[in-house]
């Protein structure tokens, strides 16, 4: 038995040599089995995000004036130099001016659930030097040097029970450089306002309930995990927005066909 084994051994491998064509065929599937064991081990881009628990949270909102601990006017954010005016005016924090988690005076251009975390992954021309390497998304994000990855991506923020979901649309609070904190396993820097770590807009404070500081966990999200809810309803920026906006001029565009079809017959 043990010497036909060794026959047949030497057989085929002498076949392989003398015949370059199948050698070269093996070659091809043992790189592709190597392709595919490589490819599975690449964290995909649907991973879950961990939870950041027990982040002091503040409110903020645009056009917010300096005042106490905030230092800076929100007339502009780290990625629109027109903030307010995208945004489509002030929006009032006061609750006896709001209702329906907007303010009472205009609807919103934009997304009225958004937040704020310490990093700002552009630079005055082009992206940070580490953002490629500590932007999870930043390869499928990327749209060019002028563009930031981080503007709009989704968030889920928990107090208690109840989540709320919001789009990232400024870099604070105080900080902008914080990525081991925002991107990895660092604590928020100590702060004048309590070491906070994350910045919400009025409306996600009257969803969770929030205190004017208080505290929440957040962690990012991918938009396939984000259910539809009052963060769904409004903003240009609003992904499930263009989205269904999109998908209404397909319809239309389909109806159209569909009639004119029916009219050639």
């Amino acid at each position: 038995m043990g010497k036909h084994c060794r026959v047949a051994s030497f057989s085929l491998a002498l076949f392989v040599a003398l015949d370059p064509c199948f050698a070269a065929q093996t070659e091809a599937i043992a790189q592709k089995a190597k392709g595919r064991i490589r490819k599975s081990s690449v964290p995909q881009p649907s991973q879950s995000y961990p939870w950041k628990t027990s982040i002091v949270t503040t409110v903020f909102w645009t056009c917010e004036q300096p005042g106490g601990n905030n230092l800076t006017p929100n007339r502009t954010s780290s990625w629109d130099k027109q903030w307010t005016t995208s945004y489509g005016g002030v929006d009032d924090p006061n609750p006896a001016r709001r209702k329906n988690y907007i303010p009472v005076k205009f609807t919103p251009r934009q997304n009225p659930f958004y937040c704020a975390l310490p990093y700002n992954d552009k630079a005055r021309t082009g992206h940070r030097p580490e953002a490629p390497r500590v932007v999870p998304w930043f390869k499928q994000a990327y749209q060019g040097p002028a563009v930031s990855t981080c503007k709009g991506r989704w968030l889920a923020i928990r107090k208690g029970d109840r989540i709320a979901y919001a789009q990232w649309e400024d870099a604070g609070p105080f900080r902008t450089d914080h990525w081991q904190y925002v991107f990895g396993n660092e604590r928020p820097k100590p702060s004048l306002n309590g070491g906070a770590g994350l910045d919400v807009s009025p409306a996600v404070r009257d969803y969770l309930g929030l205190k004017q500081t208080d505290v929440t966990d957040w962690r990012f999200v991918n938009f396939s995990e984000v259910p539809r809810g009052p963060w769904s309803r409004l903003g240009e920026n609003n992904t499930f927005v263009t989205r269904d906006r999109k998908n209404n001029v397909k319809l239309t565009e389909r109806s159209r066909a569909n009639k004119e079809s029916e009219i050639a017959r």
